[in-house]
């Protein structure tokens, strides 16, 4: 039986650098492949599928963006039937310095929060050739007050890849929401840095 990636409290996801479009797979603790998503290219707004196999046969979610190449962008997670999940929100100009990001539930109302972990090492890997490298990039996630979950980059020349680490509770990160943002990060932010 296959495994639900929603069910998972942590993932691998992998992009490849050197591929023309985004293609992002990912994986849980057994490295088997759980879900798969393939940016667009010559695409003005965002609009990404994520798909439980690399076939796109079953589709788990979709990642819309609102806007046209807005740096403060904010990004509609629907479920395969359509259906409202949240959001996600680049907090544009602080994200210049360190990676900021909001987690919008129902009504657009704020419920989260992704945040680069230290403005020392997003500087350093924003200005300091190769420490995009050498720094892994790590990004907390909160919920009022909570911390609930963590995403790890390590980035090397052929291959980005993303740690995600969920934690239990009672006010944990919906994982449709945490997966859309993995892709995200994976996507959008690599292009800032």
């Amino acid at each position: 039986m296959p495994t639900n990636v929603f069910e998972l409290d942590s993932l691998l996801c992998r992009r490849k650098v050197i591929a023309l479009a985004g293609k992002i797979l990912v994986y849980d603790s057994g490295d088997n492949l759980v879900a798969f998503s393939k940016q667009k290219m010559m695409k003005l707004k965002e609009d990404i599928g994520v798909y439980a196999d690399e076939e796109q046969t079953e589709l788990l979610l979709k990642i819309k963006a609102r806007q046209v190449m807005d740096i403060s962008a904010t990004y509609d997670v629907t479920a395969a039937d359509g259906g409202p999940i949240g959001a996600l929100k680049r907090k544009g100009l602080k994200s210049i310095v360190k990676d900021q990001w909001l987690i919008l539930g129902q009504g657009d109302m704020e419920i989260g929060s992704i945040e680069e972990d230290s403005t020392a090492k997003a500087l350093l890997r924003r200005f300091v050739p190769l420490m995009n490298i050498v720094l892994a990039q790590t990004y907390v996630v909160t919920m009022e007050g909570q911390h609930v979950a963590t995403f790890t980059r390590n980035v090397n020349p052929f291959v980005s890849k993303l740690g995600v680490s969920y934690t239990r509770g009672q006010r944990a990160l919906d994982r449709r929401l945490g997966l859309a943002a993995s892709v995200l990060l994976l996507l959008i932010e690599e292009k800032q840095d």
